[in-house]
């Protein structure tokens, strides 16, 4: 599958590519990145790449390098997947550390929305560990409302978590679009 290449007032998002691990390594290998993941962070850069390999070759996920214009360098990741039939998508994230709090993964999660909306997704969401302050706060500055908290949802790295799902449907992305 072809994936579109999306650009926003100060980000280009294009499909990843296996020459981003040695970019991306930094992010994948950071521990406080990786605390309320998927996955641990990895120890190698030959670990890293087999992550970015692993996630390239599921084709059940569609997954961009998040970049600077001007610069091709990946510096975190955009990612979705239609969970189940009727037009619902997951969506995740990562960014790394040097690029926290300048409002990156929102433009950049922004885009991805976009896209998934007009691309007929009925709803987007996302699941987040409860204590992960940072990723809360982007689902609430883009209009997310949170659904749901799964007890016990997730036996991760970090031990058993519970989840947060978060959901946004297209009425209110297009009423909150213009706030950010």
């Amino acid at each position: 599958m072809t994936l579109p290449v999306m650009t926003t007032e100060r980000l280009i998002l294009r499909p990843l590519r296996i020459e981003d691990a040695e970019a991306l390594h930094p992010m994948y290998s950071d521990a406080e990145a990786n605390t309320y993941g998927s996955h641990p962070a990895t120890t190698t850069l030959e670990e890293s790449r087999a992550r970015l390999e692993r996630g390239i070759a599921d084709h059940t996920w569609r997954a961009w390098a998040v970049t600077l214009k001007g610069d091709d360098t990946a510096i975190g990741t955009v990612a979705c997947y239609e969970k189940r039939q009727g037009k619902v998508t997951e969506i995740g994230y990562v960014l790394k550390r040097a690029y926290w709090g300048r409002g990156i993964v929102t433009e950049a999660v922004a885009a991805m929305i976009d896209l998934l909306f007009a691309e007929g997704q009925r709803r987007v969401f996302a699941d987040t560990d409860p204590d992960n302050k940072a990723s809360t706060a982007v689902l609430e500055r883009l209009g997310f409302t949170l659904e749901a908290r799964l007890r016990a949802e997730w036996d991760t790295h970090i031990g058993v978590r519970d989840s947060l799902i978060w959901g946004l449907l297209e009425d209110e992305w297009k009423a909150a679009r213009p706030r950010t």
